[in-house]
């Protein structure tokens, strides 16, 4: 296993360097998570947590298996669960956004710089799929970061250039007790259903994840380019988009919605990932429109976004 420790840590840091304080991990225990513990433990100080979603009755017991193989090995281990009152409308994306927020509380708390997922190429490749049937353009495309900031951490996924099947030999090869979670493997969900038929498909997954990393990297190109962009082309409090290509101005009414909600309280949410295509049209057809609390309109041919008003309550 050492050259899987060494090519772990060389992985590692490419994304991070080599940060201040411990590693956290977040460790469902399955496989693949405790792949990544047992790695993470054999290159430094590791702290680990799982989140028990308390969705399923068996979570108690998987969340105890992994504090019990940390409590071993001397890795100090959170079990982390949701407030009283949560109630998730959609399973799988509410579970997502209270993980990480419990995540990195739990992580910041403990002193850690970065945070740590299992997110591999097999991943990758049922995301860019999954989202290339839903027409995603290139920022979709590139799928999972490899490493994006999270709150005052970075959230960082090494695992990203390794196959399922090498990280079940690691947890085969050291020993490391596992879990499956049978929800991966639950028809009423997108990603269960792509992982079985990529599993059968004449499709080379490891290629897949290569794409979805081009895409990664010709979307942050762009990025850059729209941050030059949105500087350049403010004209006061508007922006002027002439002679834009449509990926561009897309970029910027991102951008400038997110500039509006930092200096302005606004209604509702945002995220960056957000389809702003309604907002996109109606300001190329010189209308005006609204998305998460705020306003955009034309006005001599300049692109103005500022905070909604309020919402009457009738």
């Amino acid at each position: 296993m050492a050259e899987a420790v060494a090519r772990f840590r060389n992985d590692c840091v490419a994304l991070v360097g080599n940060p201040v304080g411990p590693l956290a991990v977040a460790v469902s225990g399955g496989p693949d998570s405790m792949a990544l513990l047992a790695l993470a433990k054999a290159t430094g100080p590791t702290i680990a947590a799982t989140v028990d979603h308390r969705l399923r009755s068996e979570s108690a017991v998987e969340a105890a298996m992994v504090a019990r193989w940390c409590r071993e090995r001397d890795i100090p281990h959170a079990t982390l669960v949701p407030p009283a009152d949560w109630s998730p409308r959609s399973i799988q994306a509410d579970a997502r956004r209270l993980r990480y927020d419990l995540l990195a509380g739990w992580a910041t708390a403990e002193g850690a710089k970065v945070l740590l997922t299992a997110h591999h190429a097999d991943d990758q490749a049922e995301t860019f799929l999954m989202r290339a049937g839903r027409g995603s353009g290139v920022s979709g495309l590139g799928g999972i970061r490899a490493a994006r900031p999270l709150g005052g951490l970075t959230l960082a996924r090494p695992l990203l250039g390794w196959r399922r099947a090498e990280l079940r030999a690691v947890v085969d090869a050291m020993g490391v007790p596992f879990v499956d979670d049978p929800s991966n493997a639950d028809p009423r969900f997108d990603r269960a259903r792509m992982r079985v038929w990529l599993a059968d498909a004449p499709i080379n997954a490891a290629g897949v994840a290569l794409s979805a990393a081009a895409c990664g990297e010709a979307a942050a190109a762009l990025d850059t380019l729209a941050d030059l962009l949105f500087a350049e082309r403010r004209r006061g409090d508007g922006w002027d988009v002439a002679g834009l290509p449509r990926e561009m101005r897309r970029r910027l009414v991102t951008r400038a919605i997110l500039d509006v909600r930092t200096s302005t309280p606004c209604e509702g949410r945002f995220d960056p990932a957000t389809n702003v295509e309604s907002v996109l049209d109606a300001l190329e057809d010189g209308g005006k429109a609204t998305l998460a609390g705020v306003l955009a309109f034309v006005r001599g041919g300049i692109w103005h976004f500022t905070a909604a008003p309020p919402r009457r309550s009738d």
